[in-house]
C-alpha cells in the first residue's frame, strides 16, 4: 500500500457568511500528481492555502506530511514548495537574484545554494536568463522560475494554483512534462485546474464545486461510475451531416439523456431501448452518411454528469450527495499521530524567529538600489522639505505695510513715523493726505497698519499735555495684528519715557538717577535671551523639522513597502516558506532604517550649513537618539500595514499618524497653551519627543541628563510600537 501524504478529512473554512470550503475529505498519495478540478469561486485556492499553513481551517482537519496544519503549520512549510495562481515572485529582480532570495530563506548554506541554484536552472531551463529581470520574462518562463524557486529547497510537496492559466499551449506542454519529471522523482504534486485536459493527466482527480467536492479518484475509475453511465444507459458518437442543426432534435428526444457537441461530433447518453439505427431515423440523418460510434465518457462528461445530479438535488431542496470515491478504495495507507510520514526530514525542534532575515534583508537592499523613487524619496524630497519649510515658515513679522496721514506735519510728527520704521516691523506703504484715502488704504489691504498724527501733535508735546495718536490695526491675521499692536504699544511707551526723562533733567528732578547723575526708571530690568538670542524662526523650526520629516519618509516607506508586497502576492509566497516573523520584520526594518539614518545625517548637514543652525550638544547622543527614534517611525509603518490591505488605505493611515504628528506634538504651537484633553492627548504622539530631544540637544546644549524624561518616553513609545505591529502582523492571510 501507498504512504498518503496528504489527508483531508470534512476540511471546512468559513469567511462570514460565506463557506468557501464545505467538509472536504481527500487522500493524495506520495509520488502522485492529484488535479483539483472546478470552476472558479469553488474553493481550490483556500484548500492549497489551508494545506499550505497560511489559512487556519474553520473545522475538519488536514495533515500534510504527518504535520496538523492547524496545530503545526510553521513545520510544514519546510518540507513543501508553493506556485501561486498568479505570479508573485519579485518582479524587479532577476533569474539568479529570486532562486539565490528563495533558498536563503530556506537557510541553504552558501555551497549548497549554488548547488541547488544550477540544479533547478538544469530543470527549468532557465540557464540562458539568469541576468533576466522577472518582469520582463514572457509568461510560460515565469511560471517555470516560479516552479524553480518552489523546487529550490528540494520539497516533498509541491502545491500548483492553476500553474498554467494565462500560458500558451506550448509552455503548457513544458510545464507539464516537467511536472511529470518530478513525479517519477517521488515528488508529491496537488495542482489546481479548470482544463480537462490537464486533469486527464493527473493520477488522482477530485472535482469540487460550490465549495463541495463531488467526487475524487482515479480518472479511468471515475469513467466507469454508474452514476455517470447508469445501468440502462449507454453513450455514442455520432458523426452526421450538419450537427448543430441535429442536436436540437436530438435534445428533444424522450430517450436521450444527453447530448452535446464535441468538435464535428456529437456525443450522445441514450437509453440502451433506442438502437443506434432508431436513433439516426429520429433525427433525419442519412444512414449511409453518418456513423454511430459506442464511446467511453470522457472526465468532461464525467463532472457534467455530477454535476448535474447535484444541481437538481440543490434545486428539490435535498441535501447535498457524498462525496463518490473511485479507484482508491484499498491503495492509501494514511499516515496517523503527530509524526512526519515515512521518508520525511523532522524540522528543527526549536523555532528560529530570526529565520530567513539575512535573505530579506539582502533583498530589500536590492530592492532600494533598484528603484531610484525610492531613493530620490528618502535622501532627496527630505532636503527639499527641509529647505521649502525652512525658508516658509517664518514667526518673525516684519515689513508691516503701514499707511500714514500725518495732519501735523512738522519734525515732531516726521520723527514719530522714522521710529516706527526703525523698529524693522514696519514699512510706510504710503502717505495720503486725506481720510477717505486713509480709510482706503486699509479696507484695500494694501496697508494693514493705519498710523494718524492728530494736526495739534507738536503744540501738545511743547506745553506738556497727553497727545492721542491713533493706530488702526487690520485684525484679519491674527500673527500679524499681534505683532503689530504689542510693537506700537512698546514704541509709544518708549518713546514717551524718553521725553520723561528729558522734561526731568530739565526740571531737576527724577525718580531715580544712574552714577553719572542721569534721570533714569527705578528698577533697572535687564532681560537676556538665551540660545536664540536673534529670536531666529530657523533655530526654533528647523530642529522641529528634522523630525517630522523622518517620520512622515519612515511611515510611508515602510507601510507601502509591506502592502505592496500583500497587493502583489509575494506576501503570501513568503508566508508559505519558513521565515520567521520576527526575521522578516527586521529584514524589512534593517535597510530601511540605516538608508533613514543617512537621510538624517543629511537633513542635519543642511540644518548646518544651510540655515545656520549649529549643534551645540553632543553630536553622537543626537544621532543614537535618532536612530531610536527611526526604530519607532519603522515600527508605526509597519502597524500601519498590518492595518490596510491597500496602498491606498495605507496612505489613509498614514495621513491619520501625520496630522497630528504636525499640529500636536510642538512642532508648531506650543503644547502648555493647548486645551487640557488635546494637552494630554500630545504625549500619544512619539515625535513629541523627538522634538523636544532635538530642540534641547541642538539648541540648549541639553546633555542626557537633561533629557532622561523625553528619551524615556521614547524608548516606551518605541517598545510599544513595535510590540503591537508584531502582535498584529500574523504570517496567515487569516
Amino acid at each position: 500500500m501507498t504512504q498518503a501524504v496528504i489527508q483531508l478529512e470534512q476540511l471546512t473554512r468559513h469567511f462570514g457568511e460565506l463557506v468557501a470550503v464545505d467538509g472536504v475529505s481527500f487522500e493524495v498519495a506520495g509520488g502522485a500528481i492529484f488535479g483539483l478540478l472546478g470552476p472558479n469561486g469553488s474553493g481550490k485556492s483556500t484548500i492549497i492555502r489551508m494545506l499550505c499553513g497560511v489559512l487556519p481551517p474553520t473545522a475538519g482537519s488536514a495533515r500534510v506530511l504527518g504535520f496538523d496544519v492547524r496545530r503545526q503549520p510553521e513545520a510544514i512549510k519546510h518540507f513543501i514548495g508553493y506556485m501561486s495562481q498568479s505570479f508573485s515572485l519579485y518582479t524587479d529582480l532577476s533569474v539568479r537574484e529570486n532562486l539565490r532570495f528563495y533558498a536563503r530563506i530556506y537557510g541553504l548554506p552558501p555551497a549548497r545554494v549554488e548547488q541547488r541554484t544550477e540544479a533547478v536552472l538544469e530543470l527549468t531551463g532557465l540557464t540562458d536568463r539568469l541576468d533576466q529581470l522577472a518582469e520582463t520574462l514572457s509568461g510560460g518562463w515565469k511560471q517555470r522560475l516560479a516552479l524553480a524557486c518552489a523546487l529550490i529547497h528540494e520539497p516533498r510537496v509541491i502545491f500548483l494554483d492553476e500553474p498554467t492559466a494565462g500560458i500558451d499551449p506550448v509552455a503548457r506542454r513544458q510545464l507539464w512534462d516537467l511536472l511529470f519529471e518530478l513525479s517519477g522523482r517521488g515528488i508529491t504534486l496537488l495542482v489546481t485546474t479548470h482544463y480537462m485536459d490537464e486533469a486527464a493527466r493527473c493520477s488522482d482527480v477530485g472535482y469540487i464545486h460550490q465549495s463541495r467536492l463531488l467526487l475524487w479518484g482515479k480518472p479511468d475509475a471515475l469513467k466507469r461510475l454508474s452514476e455517470v453511465t447508469p445501468e440502462g444507459t449507454c453513450r455514442y458518437e455520432l458523426e452526421v451531416p450538419s450537427p448543430v442543426e441535429r442536436l436540437a432534435r436530438l435534445r428533444a428526444l424522450g430517450a436521450v439523456r444527453d447530448a452535446t457537441l464535441f468538435g464535428e461530433t456529437i456525443h450522445v447518453q441514450v437509453q440502451r431501448t433506442l438502437s443506434p439505427a432508431a436513433l439516426l431515423e429520429a433525427i433525419g440523418a442519412p444512414a449511409d452518411r453518418s456513423q454511430v460510434r459506442p464511446i467511453t465518457p470522457t472526465l468532461e462528461d464525467v463532472f457534467v454528469t455530477i454535476t448535474g445530479q447535484a444541481e437538481r438535488r440543490r434545486a428539490e431542496g435535498r441535501p447535498p450527495p457524498p462525496t463518490v470515491r473511485a479507484g482508491v478504495g484499498q491503495d492509501l495507507r494514511a499516515g496517523r499521530g503527530g509524526a512526519p510520514a515515512a521518508g520525511a526530514v523532522a524540522p528543527p525542534r526549536r523555532a528560529r524567529p530570526l529565520a530567513g532575515m539575512p535573505a530579506v534583508l539582502i533583498k530589500e537592499f536590492v530592492h532600494i538600489r533598484r528603484q531610484p523613487t525610492t531613493i530620490f524619496f528618502m535622501l532627496v524630497v527630505p532636503v527639499m522639505q527641509t529647505l521649502i519649510f525652512g525658508f516658509a515658515i517664518n514667526t518673525q513679522i516684519e515689513h508691516i505695510p503701514l499707511v500714514v496721514f500725518d495732519l501735523d506735519g512738522r519734525q515732531a510728527g516726521r520723527a514719530l513715523v522714522d521710529d516706527f520704521v526703525n523698529t524693522r516691523r514696519f514699512d510706510v506703504a504710503a502717505r495720503v493726505h486725506d481720510e477717505d484715502s486713509f480709510r482706503r488704504a486699509l479696507s484695500s489691504g494694501r496697508a494693514k497698519v493705519g498710523l494718524r498724527i492728530p494736526p495739534d501733535y507738536t503744540e501738545r508735546l511743547l506745553r506738556g499735555e497727553q497727545v492721542a495718536v491713533q493706530v488702526l490695526i487690520d485684525g484679519s491675521d491674527s500673527q500679524v495684528a499681534t505683532t503689530a499692536l504689542h510693537s506700537s504699544s512698546l514704541l509709544g511707551l518708549q518713546r514717551s519715557l524718553r521725553l520723561a526723562r528729558v522734561q526731568a533733567d530739565a526740571r531737576n528732578i527724577g525718580p531715580a538717577r544712574n552714577a553719572t547723575g542721569r534721570v533714569v526708571p527705578p528698577i533697572d530690568v535687564r532681560p537676556r535671551l538665551l540660545y536664540n538670542p536673534d529670536l531666529k524662526s530657523a533655530h526654533f523650526f528647523v530642529p522641529g523639522l528634522v523630525g517630522i520629516i523622518l517620520q512622515l519618509v519612515t511611515v510611508f516607506l515602510t507601510s507601502f513597502a509591506v502592502v505592496r508586497e500583500r497587493e502583489r502576492g509575494t506576501l503570501e509566497q513568503l508566508f508559505v516558506t519558513p521565515v520567521g516573523r520576527a526575521g522578516l520584520l527586521l529584514g524589512k526594518l534593517i535597510p530601511y532604517a540605516t538608508v533613514g539614518f543617512l537621510e538624517t545625517l543629511v537633513v542635519l548637514t543642511v540644518m548646518v550649513y544651510v540655515f545656520g543652525v549649529p549643534i551645540h550638544g553632543s553630536l553622537p547622543l543626537l544621532l543614537a537618539l535618532a536612530l531610536l527614534f527611526l526604530v519607532c517611525s519603522l515600527g508605526l509603518g509597519l502597524l500601519v500595514s498590518t492595518l490596510a490591505r491597500t496602498q491606498l488605505a495605507a496612505v489613509q493611515f498614514a495621513f491619520i499618524i501625520m496630522l497630528p504628528s504636525v499640529l500636536l506634538s510642538g512642532f508648531m504651537f506650543p503644547r502648555a497653551e493647548m486645551p487640557g484633553p488635546i494637552y494630554v492627548l500630545t504625549f500619544a504622539i512619539p515625535v513629541t519627543y523627538f522634538i523636544e530631544i532635538l530642540r534641547g540637544i541642538v539648541l540648549r546644549s541639553a546633555d542626557l541628563a537633561d533629557l532622561v524624561p523625553w528619551i524615556t518616553a521614547l524608548a516606551a513609545a518605541a517598545v510599544i510600537v513595535l510590540t503591537l505591529s508584531v502582535v498584529r502582523f500574523r504570517k496567515q492571510l487569516a
